[in-house]
């Protein structure tokens, strides 16, 4: 007889977030992520560090076959089309550190190898982030608030595409529509963080030109190494809060740390679009 497991829906749901049921608590959501960040920001960094080389491999040998860095920089087309080629390159394994956040999101521990977990969906990943990045890009050039706007609701698309196994498409019209209930929380939370960035910044751009400059770049690692895992953190807990996060458990564990309501239901063990704790 198949093992019998229970799936458990731990927070909001996507009915719920089509309706604008979810409460999005700026001060919460830092401090979760903050507590999830002490814990649990190895996995996440050295993904980033991964991510971050490839793409500055992947830019380097491209820019040489478009002309060189400056050419890149002074033709608006080669500078495109590296974009979409880094792109294509990296968002396979961001989609990794990106899914890092969410599981964080339900208490359950990872690993770097994580980063490449989820290669199976590269494919509709790297269309997701590809057709987010233009909307983005097409908001901004027609105003600024355009850009913001969806720069904020389209911020939890590959989650989708991963977690609810969602096509592309789908997963963006969804995002848009469930985000744009809470956007002035969510667009005050993310300003935050940037101005965090900004701030981490500062004392690398003052010192750069000093006899200390490499004051300010060890600054400014040890701060990232914490301000991007929170982050990645925050983006989980908001998509747990928002659409929710299914985990498939086995009879015998406990139920995760759930902040949200939660659902649970039997069901024979096979393919499933879970996780597994």
């Amino acid at each position: 007889m198949p093992e019998k497991i229970t799936i458990v829906q731990v927070g909001g749901s996507i009915e719920r977030a089509l309706k604008g049921d979810y409460q999005i608590d700026v001060k919460a959501i830092l401090t979760e992520s903050w507590q999830q960040t002490l814990k649990s920001r190895l996995a996440i960094n050295l993904g980033l560090l991964f991510s971050l080389m490839l793409g500055m491999l992947v830019s380097f040998v491209a820019s040489s076959y478009l002309g060189g860095i400056e050419n890149v920089l002074a033709d608006p087309q080669a500078g495109m089309l590296l974009n979409v080629v880094v792109t294509v390159a990296i968002w396979p394994f961001m989609a990794g550190v990106e899914m890092m956040g969410v599981q964080h999101a339900v208490g359950m521990k990872t690993h770097a190898k994580m980063t490449f977990a989820f290669l199976n969906r590269a494919s509709w990943v790297v269309l997701c982030a590809l057709l987010t990045s233009v909307l983005i890009s097409v908001g901004f050039q027609l105003f600024l608030a355009p850009g913001i706007f969806l720069a904020v609701t389209l911020s939890l698309t590959v989650p989708l595409v991963i977690e609810k196994k969602m096509m592309p498409m789908k997963a963006i019209i969804l995002s848009i529509k469930a985000l744009r209930f809470k956007f002035f929380p969510l667009l005050a939370l993310y300003s935050l963080l940037l101005s965090s960035l900004v701030v981490l910044l500062l004392p690398f751009i003052f010192l750069l030109e000093s006899s200390i400059a490499p004051l300010g770049i060890v600054i400014f690692l040890i701060g990232i190494s914490f301000l991007a895992p929170l982050f990645y953190n925050a983006k989980g807990i908001i998509y747990r809060e928002i659409f929710g996060i299914s985990i498939a458990k086995s009879d015998d564990t406990n139920t995760p740390h759930n902040t949200g309501n939660s659902t649970s239901k039997d069901v024979d063990s096979g393919p499933n679009d879970t996780f597994s704790a």
